[in-house]
């Protein structure tokens, strides 16, 4: 019979790791006496991080006591006390290759159910002082499990554990975990966990994802379950040379570059809304230049046109509009990034600003192409006509469109701006206008524009109603981090470490601006980043989640350690990666 022998609690506290502030409750302890379970956790217990924990599915996390003896084995230690790796119930038995997803189990006068494996992250690492040990609970098919509280009640150590219900697909733990993390990813194991009503949302997301790669037969590598696909590999690595073959004044800041291959090769057709990063050379003796630049015309194999503002002080738009002339020859990148036009039949929004309007305007190329039958909202929004690029291009592509809508809001309008002629309203875009055009909730949002355009439009839509997978945006310029349980710090531009500087190779970060050199001291391409204050995104910083991972545009990576399952093809997962030489990368 399996019994529970330690129910233990904690509330969040902060702890000083690596130079920050981490917030987190994973220190349990053990508590005497009885407890009540409820909807949401243990009497008494807490969670630092209601994103990555907590929450109905995530109520109550288990950990087996055979477990503890197995990593005082493979770890050579002996000072584990109840709670050691953060769960809420030390039992003994409940094996994770044996417990099964939906499994119903009465402990003392409350009812659970098996909702889930343990998401681990890096802060069970800090808790175990072994950093890899999020990768370890994965690696070697022990993650423990997470119950939801079904009945309330009080429960004590001691308390026998009686099953009182199967789960209906018979999947346990160790095989939903397994078929998440681990490579291989089978189409019937997939179906099967996708019909157990009690997996979590999130999970359940991830299986979804991985399954329609399945039923696509696409040949995307990586795991869209952990991290979104980020299209087709790229059709070559590093850079390629591509000769300008015109360029061409689009507004009074605005220059667009056509590029054609140098050799006669064709280039890979980009999908609607990906970008290319260009490695200039103002003069020859001074540093490269990185820039991401969204390709901004019709998909094709002979060409790619990207569009460039000429903003102040920026030292490749200057170049760019200034420097560069028809013959010259400029480094490519292949297009790659996800912001990509989805196939579907309903209808489209077409949302920017600025020259925000450079990837969405490629997807209204395509559309145009295609002739497509579906509902087209091209809404723009810039200072006056002065600035307000690609005008007459767009009003020629949505004539072709027979159920396209346009409207042009300028913030400035000059003194020659004719409404109703070149816009259709003075101001900015926001919720009430797309409400009193009649755009419809249900429409796929494509978003792009400045910071504050973006995060204020996404968030209009949200309270809108419109569903978050509907809203899609890309971000010039470095995106937001996400660094689960660190506390917040002012954030300061992307620099050169503030420690004396590697001698290593060149790491570039192409988002950021930033060229550095590589410390052999540091374990990772992150340790670098955030040395540099460049912003990432992270979770176990071991390999496991794929919170990371990155656009790998020049050069290549070793692992230490492996990560569990590769990365797409060009992406490199930063949190367990080293240069093996000078590396271009897309933070």
């Amino acid at each position: 019979m399996a019994r529970l022998l330690s129910v233990n609690v904690g509330l969040p506290r902060d702890i000083a790791w690596q130079a920050k502030t981490v917030h987190t409750a994973v220190w349990k302890a053990p508590v005497q006496g009885r407890r009540m379970a409820r909807r949401l956790n243990i009497e008494g217990d807490g969670q630092g991080d209601l994103t990555g924990h907590g929450g109905e599915h995530r109520a109550v996390f288990v950990y087996q006591i055979a477990s503890y003896r197995y990593w005082q084995d493979q770890l050579g230690r002996s000072d584990f006390d109840y709670g050691q790796f953060g769960e809420n119930f030390t039992v003994d038995g409940l094996p994770d290759d044996e417990v099964c997803i939906g499994d119903y189990y009465r402990i003392g006068d409350a009812v659970f159910e098996v909702t889930q494996p343990r998401v681990t992250c890096y802060r069970v690492g800090i808790r175990m002082n072994e950093p890899q040990m999020a990768a370890l609970l994965v690696a070697h098919g022990r993650p423990g499990f997470y119950f939801r509280v079904l009945e309330a009640g009080e429960v004590e150590a001691g308390d026998e554990i009686v099953q009182v219900a199967a789960g209906p697909e018979h999947m346990t733990v160790a095989e939903v975990n397994a078929l998440l993390y681990m490579p291989g990813h089978p189409k019937g194991a997939l179906e099967k966990a996708l019909r157990i009503p009690a997996l979590s949302a999130g999970w359940r997301g991830s299986f979804q994802a991985l399954l329609e790669r399945e039923q696509s037969g696409s040949p995307m590598t990586g795991n869209p379950g952990l991290s979104p696909a980020a299209g087709p590999p790229p059709a070559w690595a590093g850079f390629r040379p591509l000769r300008v073959s015109h360029k061409n004044r689009e507004s009074s800041t605005v220059t667009s570059l056509m590029l054609e291959s140098t050799d006669g090769r064709p280039l890979q057709a980009a999908l609607p809304g990906q970008f290319i990063v260009l490695r200039l050379k103002p003069a020859p003796d001074s540093p490269a230049l990185l820039r991401s630049y969204s390709l901004s015309g019709e998909p094709s194999e002979d060409r790619y046109r990207i569009s460039v503002k000429r903003e102040t002080h920026a030292a490749a738009g200057a170049y760019i509009d200034a420097g560069v002339q028809v013959g010259d020859v400029l480094e490519a990148s292949a297009p790659r990034g996800n912001f990509t036009l989805a196939p579907g039949g309903g209808p489209v929004v077409l949302l920017s600003a600025g020259i925000g309007a450079t990837p969405v305007l490629a997807m209204l190329h395509a559309l145009a192409a295609a002739a497509s039958p579906r509902e087209i909202w091209w809404i723009y929004g810039a200072r006056n006509g002065g600035e307000h690029p690609f005008a007459a291009e767009t009003r020629a592509l949505l004539k072709t469109l027979p159920r396209s809508h346009s409207h042009i809001c300028y913030s400035l309008p000059g003194a020659a701006d004719r409404p109703a002629v070149d816009f259709d309203a003075p101001g900015r875009l926001g919720r009430p206008v797309l409400q009193g055009l009649g755009v419809p909730r249900d429409a796929d949002f494509y978003l792009c524009g400045p910071t504050a355009f973006m995060s204020d439009l996404s968030a209009d839509l949200a309270t809108w109603g419109v569903a978050a997978d509907r809203i899609h945006t890309e971000i010039f310029g470095a995106g937001p981090s996400k660094t689960p349980g660190v506390a917040a710090t002012a954030r300061r531009p992307p620099h050169l470490p503030d420690r004396p500087t590697g001698t290593g190779p060149l790491v570039s970060f192409a988002r950021s601006g930033l060229d550095a050199r590589w410390d052999s001291a540091m374990q990772s391409v992150l340790e670098l980043a955030e040395a540099c204050d460049v912003p990432v995104r992270w979770s176990c910083r071991t390999g496991v989640c794929h919170s990371c991972e990155t656009g790998l545009i020049g050069g290549t990576v070793n692992y230490r350690p492996e990560p569990v399952e590769p990365p797409a093809d060009g992406n490199a997962l930063i949190c367990c990666s080293q240069p093996t030489g000078d590396l271009v990368i897309d933070l």
